[in-house]
């Protein structure tokens, strides 16, 4: 099992999706069916997502992916190979999903389909994004949700409350396996 997931680099507002394989398709579907339609109709602009080097994004199999940013007017970008800390929004949202989770629901629920257990993962996407308290940058005590409403409110009076430059997301296709997400 899969995860692919996206998060805000602004607000950290997250987005995920289980998926049997690796496959470039799943990393298209969390954009496409989550992210993407999430900004729009918050009149957001999506200029980039940020990726990790793997194969899965850069490589020949990488292709759709590729393609679907290219159609969509996204920039791809990949974290500089001196700055190993510049995914670090999606490394800390694996972290926090295997823990507060991944390892609770798979301990008390047996799944008999991957369904089942994203419905259970999509509830607890609601919790994390509108109720769970986020303590460092940049959310500073607020759920994503409260931040990103931050930003709208900041973006509609034009007092340069909000950040300067919105879009950045980061997309990562992760590890295999709720254990090592």
């Amino acid at each position: 099992m899969y995860v692919h997931a996206v998060v805000d680099t602004y607000s950290s507002y997250a987005f995920a999706f289980l998926h049997p394989s690796k496959q470039t398709e799943a990393a298209v579907a969390v954009l496409h069916n989550g992210a993407l339609p999430f900004f729009h109709e918050r009149g957001l602009p999506v200029k980039a997502v940020l990726s990790s080097s793997g194969p899965e994004f850069w490589g020949h199999e990488a292709l759709p992916y590729r393609l679907y940013l290219s159609l969509v007017g996204v920039a791809q970008r990949t974290p500089q190979a001196q700055l190993p800390g510049a995914n670090g929004f999606i490394a800390r949202f694996y972290r926090t999903v295997l823990s507060e989770f991944f390892q609770q629901a798979l301990r008390q629920t047996f799944y008999t389909s991957l369904d089942g257990l994203q419905e259970d993962l999509d509830r607890w996407l609601e919790h994390y994004n509108t109720v769970r308290v986020l303590e460092g940058f940049p959310n500073l005590g607020a759920p994503p949700s409260q931040r990103m409403m931050e930003y709208l409110e900041g973006a509609q009076r034009g007092d340069g409350s909000h950040a300067a430059s919105h879009g950045g997301l980061l997309s990562r296709l992760p590890r295999q396996d709720a254990q090592a997400a």
